[in-house]
């Protein structure tokens, strides 16, 4: 049961690493104005609700199964993003994004070392596990 959970973790997890890199080079691609801020919102407003939809569930997921650990090393992302979705603030907005787009970045870049450092966590955890069940 923990391998499946820790591989479809990882999976997860490379998924919303993936996201944000994709945020990362949007972003970058704003400051040097290759593209528009609409554009980019409605590129980027796509995708927050379900990378935080996938952290989430891999979060509520360690819960269930009683890896606690796992679960309090997720759970401050898990607040902040359950935070911004109950104050309706996890959309961009086009007409502000020159003014939030240092704030952006910088959760954006946060983000992505979290979801670099889980996946090699995710990784480890995954193969203890294999070799547990292989003994």
């Amino acid at each position: 049961m923990a391998v499946w959970l820790f591989v479809l973790a990882l999976v997860l997890n490379c998924i919303n690493l993936f996201a944000q890199v994709h945020f990362t080079i949007l972003y970058a691609d704003l400051e040097a104005d290759y593209i528009n801020p609409i554009e980019l919102c409605s590129k980027v407003n796509k995708l927050i609700t379900p990378e935080a939809a996938l952290h989430a569930f891999i979060s509520i997921s360690c819960l269930l199964t009683g890896h606690w650990f796992v679960f309090l090393i997720n759970l401050p992302l898990l607040a902040f993003n359950a935070n911004k979705h109950y104050k309706k603030m996890q959309l961009l907005d086009a007409t502000e994004i020159f003014r939030t787009l240092g704030k952006h970045k910088k959760e954006s870049f946060l983000k992505l070392g979290f979801y670099l450092l889980m996946f090699f966590f995710y990784l480890y955890r995954m193969i203890m596990a294999l070799i547990a069940e292989a003994d």
